[in-house]
């Protein structure tokens, strides 16, 4: 009966575990989403700015090469009247292609201030993904360790041969999977997975799921209960 609540419970815990994973991965999908748009908006921006000031660059050096070509023609031309209305013409233009250029300066000098804020906002965004992704990296070990607590008075009474046998391995050698503990007990591998498994659900170990094959640890506070029967006298 007891381990049946104790699957039970352990079930229920993994259904929590994959919803809160389920959750955070939306989130995090949503964080990119903003991320891309405000990357577009600001790029955009950037592109049809620098844009608009090459255009007026370009402007700038037409009308600056034609009125070097006026200035020379106008020693060798009669008609000095009509070459100096070009010239006003050509300077008018020139005042009004400054005129833009101070307004644009000035755009841009009023978009900075708001490019540096959604910069700062995409920043952010960044961060709380990274604070996502950390968060969900571990949710399942944190929960493991307090699932099952191991009552000290009953831990040893409990355990085969084999089994404390095997969290003497772990005590002694560390972490190992299930092939290396095979090797070091000589079962079978079907018969050392089932025992590992066993060990895992009763609370006395723990194992590393972000590899394959699982790499099992004894848990620190068997650890503590094994130290203690070797030191009692015999």
């Amino acid at each position: 009966m007891y381990s049946e609540i104790l699957l039970v419970v352990t079930v229920v815990f993994l259904f929590l575990s994959m919803g809160a994973i389920l959750l955070y991965y939306k989130r995090i999908r949503k964080a990119y989403e903003r991320y891309d748009e405000a990357k577009d908006i600001v790029k955009d921006i950037v592109i049809s700015f620098n844009n608009q000031l090459q255009r007026l660059e370009e402007h700038v050096g037409m009308i600056g090469h034609k009125l070097e070509f006026l200035s020379v023609k106008r020693e060798d031309v009669t008609g000095i009247t009509d070459v100096t209305d070009q010239l006003k013409k050509h300077e008018t233009q020139l005042s009004d292609i400054t005129s833009q250029m101070d307004t644009a300066l000035g755009l841009k000098e009023q978009l900075l201030p708001q490019i540096d804020k959604l910069n700062e906002r995409i920043d952010k965004v960044v961060k709380a993904q990274e604070n996502m992704a950390q968060r969900i990296s571990e949710p399942q070990e944190v929960q493991i360790r307090g699932v099952i607590p191991i009552k000290r008075e009953r831990a040893l009474a409990q355990l085969t041969a084999t089994e404390l046998r095997v969290l003497e391995i772990l005590t002694d050698k560390g972490p190992k999977t299930a092939p290396e503990i095979k090797s070091e007990i000589e079962l079978t591998r079907e018969h050392t997975a089932r025992l590992m498994k066993k060990l895992y659900v009763k609370g006395y170990v723990e194992r590393d799921e972000t590899k394959t094959p699982y790499a099992y640890r004894i848990k620190e506070e068997m650890r503590k209960i094994l130290k203690k029967t070797e030191s009692m006298p015999q």
